[in-house]
């Protein structure tokens, strides 16, 4: 069969989405699950070329992943799997839109429901704390671990912002910075006052010790004076929440989540949390918001009249047994 393999369709998608100003990050990931995708087509279904794609081969695929455990044996959560699902139907309508399958052939891949469960990787301010004050800044990775953690914690930034974070980013007057988000889209996001002394010490002081290369403009640096890449960032954050005896599973993520909660239980405003966050609309907020549930309840106890009475007429009725106790003992 004459035409381009899939593979070789696979490299000019993500050649397009480069075009159209996707992250280097977010290309590679593509790229990554589209190549897993196509191995399974090649190894399961002989299917190398776009023309012998069918609806059944997707359908077979879908279930695979379904099926599919990691490595600790447990099964792909819903949000991992519509991760890959994503992927495959993007590049399947990018297929389609260049005349190589039909455009309805997107549509055989459908995502699955997933649970609207509130995240338990969060934490709450005594416990970031306990985290932040465990990396010892002793040597220029630790000083240089416990400002990155603190920047993570006081503005919410993701971790692909944070990465890619140069030095003269960093407005210490304003006391903000500029990060590229998502779709390339630059914001300001301030800085609080500790992760702002933090960020000066190790500009001045330790970042030196870490550069090789005068022109390398990166905040943070790995020992061969690159910018850091993210599966050591992820390591460093996985064993020193460990070490620290954290409760919850601690990713890069749950710093943005924890900022995100502990803003919104102090009450402020959600316009100001999606901005900051850089998110494009409210409606991406109520994860966040539904984990200030917990300490509504607690105020609305606290603070409600007919809560108050609740708790009067328990306090009568605890009374009310002792006595009987008392009269027969």
């Amino acid at each position: 069969m004459n035409g381009k393999t899939l593979m070789e369709l696979l490299t000019d998608y993500t050649s397009h989405l480069k075009s159209r100003n996707y992250s280097n990050y977010t290309t590679k990931q593509i790229n990554v699950v589209g190549l897993r995708w196509l191995r399974w087509l090649k190894d399961q279904r002989n299917t190398v070329f776009p023309q012998s794609l069918r609806r059944n081969q997707l359908e077979a695929w879908q279930r695979h992943i379904s099926a599919h455990v990691t490595t600790k044996g447990h099964p792909l959560k819903p949000r991992s799997l519509n991760k890959h699902i994503e992927v495959v139907r993007g590049f399947l309508v990018y297929l389609g839109k260049q005349g190589f399958v039909s455009k309805q052939l997107a549509d055989s891949v459908e995502k699955v429901k997933e649970p609207q469960l509130l995240s338990n990787s969060v934490l709450n301010h005594a416990q970031a704390r306990k985290l932040l004050e465990s990396v010892s800044t002793a040597s220029p990775e630790g000083f240089r671990n416990r400002t990155m953690l603190e920047l993570f914690y006081t503005s919410g930034i993701r971790a692909a912002e944070l990465i890619g974070l140069d030095v003269d980013e960093i407005d210490f007057g304003s006391a903000s910075t500029i990060v590229l988000g998502k779709g390339r889209k630059e914001r300001v996001v301030p800085i609080g006052r500790t992760a702002l002394q933090f960020l000066e010490n190790y500009i001045k002081a330790v970042r030196p010790f870490l550069l090789r290369d005068r022109q390398e403009k990166a905040m943070f640096l790995d020992r061969n004076g690159k910018r850091l890449p993210y599966h050591t960032l992820r390591r460093l954050i996985h064993a020193t929440a460990e070490n620290a005896g954290m409760p919850v599973n601690v990713t890069a993520h749950t710093f943005r989540r924890s900022c995100a909660t502990e803003l919104l239980r102090c009450g402020a405003g959600m316009y100001h949390v999606k901005d900051l966050l850089g998110h494009e609309s409210l409606e991406t907020l109520k994860h966040y918001a539904r984990l200030t549930i917990r300490d509504l309840k607690k105020e609305h106890q606290r603070c409600h009249p007919r809560e108050k009475d609740w708790a009067e007429a328990e306090q009568q009725r605890d009374a009310a047994i002792d006595d009987k106790l008392d009269h027969k003992a």
